[in-house]
């Protein structure tokens, strides 16, 4: 069984219930989430050895997330625990023309304020197979940007394969910052994952004649972002998942995956949304699995997009899907019938 390892931080998420706003009522749903945690629990659901590395405090907070992981089967003994603070998020979830909402009250927490000193690369990465990261780890500031470099560098010494997800998050650090940064790590990457906005807020690198509000995506421009990103840093491949956003209920949702020499489009989904966070990180899960277990490009793209379709019909980070529900998507079943 492949083992992939993801670290990142995992975050209380407190949101109204149903699509109140903030403080409509007097109650918020707690759950737990954080890209790399979604990309660790959709793994540990499609049946992969799935480990994943935070810093998060020995109180009942931290250990109630820790506990959200296990609860899936994902391995948490590699977790540090130390600091104070669990970071939270606040998201008031959208609906037809008023989009959504999501506050961070993140500064200062245990992972924001990790050294490198307290994770032991070369253990973790024991027996590994894969290294999953994105963008927002070293957004966080403090010393994340050396210990993702770290990271990446022990992972390349044990034949680790590496992707990350661009994922820029201007609340978190500008688009110098995050130039500079991300193109130290991604010299380390093998497979980068990417957006209609991403590639061009960490590298300047755009579509054309592409309008992502007024559902307007020009397949040749996309192909020009993946070739231009694979030039500049050598990755092996990338994916960069195509949204149309018609209004915060309704998308239409595809993928694309170049391998070096083939620019491979899935089918596109129409999309009314329960739940959109975390769907780009059901998206890198899907790719991951795919290629781990020797899909094709084509196969791989679709099993991407349709695990990431699916968990836009889901409250809550976390895709509870399994690997026979996206194949039967990506298959061509999405009438959503009744299973008797």
């Amino acid at each position: 069984m492949s083992r992939v390892v993801t670290f990142g931080e995992i975050m209380l998420r407190l949101a109204p219930n149903g699509f109140y706003r903030f403080f409509q009522n007097d109650q918020m749903q707690a759950t737990f989430g954080g890209g790399e945690a979604n990309v660790a629990v959709s793994l540990a659901n499609f049946g992969l050895d799935s480990t994943y590395v935070t810093k998060l405090p020995q109180h009942a907070i931290g250990q109630a997330a820790v506990d959200s992981l296990r609860y899936f089967g994902v391995d948490t003994a590699k977790i540090v625990r130390g600091g104070d603070r669990v970071g939270i998020y606040y998201l008031e979830k959208g609906a037809s023309q008023r989009g959504s909402v999501c506050i961070y009250d993140r500064a200062h927490s245990a992972i924001a304020e990790a050294k490198p000193t307290d994770f032991d690369w070369d253990s973790i990465f024991e027996g590994a197979d894969w290294f999953h990261f994105t963008g927002i780890t070293p957004a966080l500031g403090g010393e994340l940007v050396d210990i993702c470099l770290d990271a990446c560098k022990a992972a390349k010494a044990h034949g680790v394969k590496i992707s990350c997800d661009l994922n820029y998050r201007g609340k978190l650090w500008t688009r110098a910052e995050a130039r500079e940064a991300m193109t130290k790590l991604c010299a380390y990457v093998d497979v980068c994952i990417s957006n209609e906005e991403d590639a061009k807020d960490v590298f300047g690198i755009e579509a054309e004649n592409t309008d992502i509000y007024g559902g307007k995506l020009n397949h040749e421009g996309y192909k020009f972002v993946a070739k231009q990103l694979a030039d500049k840093f050598g990755f092996e491949k990338v994916a960069i998942t195509l949204r149309s956003s018609i209004s915060a209920s309704d998308n239409d949702w595809a993928g694309m995956l170049y391998d070096g020499e083939n620019y491979c489009f899935s089918k596109s989904y129409h999309l009314h949304i329960v739940d959109r966070v975390g769907g780009g990180d059901s998206f890198g899960a899907g790719l991951i699995y795919s290629l781990l277990t020797g899909k094709s490009t084509q196969a791989a793209i679709e099993f991407a997009v349709a695990a990431s379709a699916l968990k836009h019909s889901i409250e809550g980070d976390f895709n509870r899907v399994s690997v026979s529900e996206v194949e039967k998507l990506a298959g061509g079943d999405g009438s959503g019938r009744v299973q008797r």
